[in-house]
């Protein structure tokens, strides 16, 4: 193989990710998947959504439903307040608000330093963990956003929005 190809191959397998803390643990993403950053803002309530559905947002006059991460990873709901973030997401069902503690940093990686969920953890991950970033000082779940959320679920929030 020549060295372009080479090149070509190895930045075909370069993926850029962005973490973020949830309840004390390091989540990233692909940051493809994302379309910004902003401060947290009072959600107003949706009746009869999902309980990890905050509520909804207008952004730049979208409305968007904003998601409690850490409630829809079983840590328990988030006492929001200037200090959190929502990191806005484009899945497949539209934006969606992903309200976290705080956003720690961006990375370049080779997608072959994650090591896959299931080799890890026997078989006994949930469906939307990617897989896990071991870094020098520290492990980093990775998660996969369009499968964090049942698109049947969150298709019926962002159209009640």
């Amino acid at each position: 193989m020549s060295d372009a190809n080479l090149q070509a191959a190895d930045s075909a397998a370069m993926v850029e990710l962005i973490s973020f803390i949830v309840s004390g643990q390091e989540f990233c993403v692909d940051i493809s998947d994302i379309i910004e950053i902003r401060g947290w803002a009072p959600e107003t309530p949706i009746v009869q959504s999902p309980d990890f559905v905050r509520g909804v947002i207008s952004l730049r006059g979208v409305v968007m439903p904003v998601v409690d991460l850490a409630l829809r990873l079983g840590r328990g709901a988030t006492q929001a307040s200037e200090r959190n973030v929502i990191i806005v997401a484009h899945l497949p069902v539209g934006q969606v608000g992903l309200l976290v503690d705080a956003v720690c940093d961006t990375m370049m990686i080779n997608s072959s330093q994650i090591q896959d969920a299931d080799a890890v953890a026997g078989n006994v991950t949930p469906d939307f963990i990617r897989g896990f970033l071991p870094l020098e000082d520290r492990m980093v779940t990775v998660l996969s956003l369009a499968r964090v959320f049942d698109p049947a679920i969150l298709a019926g929030v962002v159209a009640a929005a």
